[in-house]
This record gives structure tokens, C-alpha cells and sequence, in this order.
């Protein structure tokens, strides 16, 4: 049972760290992409509208 769980962990350990440095990449470019600008910049200034 130990071994399975060292393997198991070892495994999840290297790819969830992968999957989750891919995820952020992915994340990164779509909030600098400059098509999406327009619509960050919209939702930046929610606090400061009146209506």
C-alpha cells in the first residue's frame, strides 16, 4: 500500500505541477493579449461608474 501511495503521489506531484504551469501560462497570455485590453480595461473602471 505504501508503494502505490509513493508512486501515486510522485506521479501527481511532477504533472499536476505541469498542468498547472500550462494552466497559468494559458491564463497569462489570454489576460495580455491585446485583443482582450479593451474588455479589462472596461471591467477596471466598474468602481468608478455613477449610474
Amino acid at each position: 500500500m505504501n508503494e502505490t501511495y509513493s508512486a501515486f503521489a510522485g506521479f501527481a506531484q511532477t504533472w499536476g505541477l505541469l498542468y498547472f504551469m500550462i494552466l497559468f501560462g494559458v491564463v497569462l497570455a489570454y489576460a495580455l493579449w491585446p485583443k482582450n485590453r479593451k474588455k479589462f480595461d472596461d471591467a477596471a473602471q466598474i468602481p468608478f461608474r455613477e449610474d
